[in-house]
């Protein structure tokens, strides 16, 4: 098979990697961080360069891309460890274009597009833990509109969003409605993540909302999965960054007069670190590749994928700690940052028991058809 990038995205990775290497430093990110964990100008700036346009179709003025260019760029701002929600827009803008009637595709996907407004999935609630299929949040129609009641957790920026895609449960049902934070009824409380991003809890008591799909289950399980495939390739970035920041300090830093990076054993445990990325690689292309297969076949690659980026995440962030010493959990230090990234992402769209769970089921599913 042929895993060569074409010309295109090869420039998109340039020109992400260029934007995060020069315009997303470590010193803005910190400064970004103490603000709140969230900033329009650099949303703004992703938009500059399609980003925020790359799953809208051109039609509605966007690149008209898919899950490869999707993947590309997550890794390049995994690398960064960016803080604004790219993820949720490619979610977002997925679910609308596929799922949402003609009138809210043209008044949505052409703002999400251009960066003017941030549309983000508030699926997570309490006692839940990673089920899509439990919903507590009601939706009721009167007179042809819809309100939705109930409390959403953990949603990424969500007291700087301009709207929700939010699950609720019809006739025992679940659907799918996009409601503006603007709207009566909805409330929100902001608070900071391990990562140094932003995420509310969102209250909702008769919001107003607009019916974006009855078959919301199917629709929200594809929503989770281009979630979980974009989580997958950030989190290769931020291991791939972690490792290059980890191999540099082993060149610089001396024990006994020489470099640790001459001693054997160190040497085989970055060996070992390298070859946790590269499955985590892999698995992450498998992921993006599997986004557009049956919904049977790219749920069970998705589970596959996370489970193992969970596992090569956290045997990267230890071993990185490890090899640094104590440098390495203190606030200052660029490596810290990329390890609590590496934590967060990990519980990310379900975390590696839970995946494991999930794979193991699938597997039962399968063998019990062939049975």
């Amino acid at each position: 098979m042929d895993f060569d990038f074409s010309d295109d995205q090869e420039q998109l990775r340039d020109a992400v990697r260029k934007w995060v290497d020069k315009g997303y430093d470590f010193d803005r990110r910190r400064a970004i961080v103490a603000a709140g964990g969230f900033d329009r100008a650099a949303y703004g700036e992703m938009a500059e360069l399609g980003l925020t346009g790359l799953y809208v179709s051109e039609d509605h003025g966007g690149m008209g891309m898919g899950p490869t260019e999707a993947m590309v760029a997550m890794e390049e701002l995994g690398r960064g460890i960016v803080l604004e929600p790219l993820t949720q827009t490619l979610i977002c803008s997925a679910t609308l274009q596929t799922h949402a009637p003609a009138a809210l595709q043209a008044a949505w996907l052409p703002r999400i597009a251009a960066g003017e407004a941030i549309v983000v999935l508030a699926q997570q609630e309490r006692g839940a833990r990673y089920q899509l299929g439990r919903c507590a949040a009601q939706a009721t129609e009167s007179n042809g509109a819809w309100s939705v009641t109930g409390t959403k957790s953990v949603v990424a920026v969500g007291d700087q969003a301009d709207a929700f895609v939010v699950p609720a449960t019809v006739n025992g049902q679940i659907a799918l409605f996009l409601v503006e934070r603007s709207a009566s009824g909805v409330s929100t409380q902001a608070y900071g993540t391990q990562d140094g991003s932003r995420a509310a809890e969102v209250v909702l008591k008769q919001a107003p909302a607009q019916l974006i799909t009855l078959n919301g289950l199917s629709a929200l399980e594809e929503a989770v999965d281009i979630g979980i495939a974009c989580t997958c390739a950030e989190a290769v970035g931020v291991m791939d960054k972690t490792l290059a920041i980890t191999v540099d300090y082993m060149n610089t830093r001396k024990q006994f007069g020489v470099n640790i990076a001459s001693f054997q054993a160190l040497r085989h445990r970055v060996a070992d670190m390298k070859m946790q990325l590269e499955l985590g690689r892999s698995m992450s292309y498998y992921a993006s590749l599997k986004l557009h297969a049956p919904a049977d076949e790219r749920r069970r690659a998705q589970a596959r994928a996370k489970y193992q980026l969970g596992v090569s995440m956290r045997f990267i962030g230890q071993q990185a700690v490890q090899l640094h010493g104590g440098i390495a959990v203190t606030d200052e230090y660029i490596v810290s940052h990329y390890f609590k990234k590496l934590t967060q992402l990990d519980m990310t769209f379900g975390d590696t028991l839970h995946q494991l769970g999930e794979v193991s089921a699938r597997m039962q599913e399968t063998a019990g058809v062939f049975a």
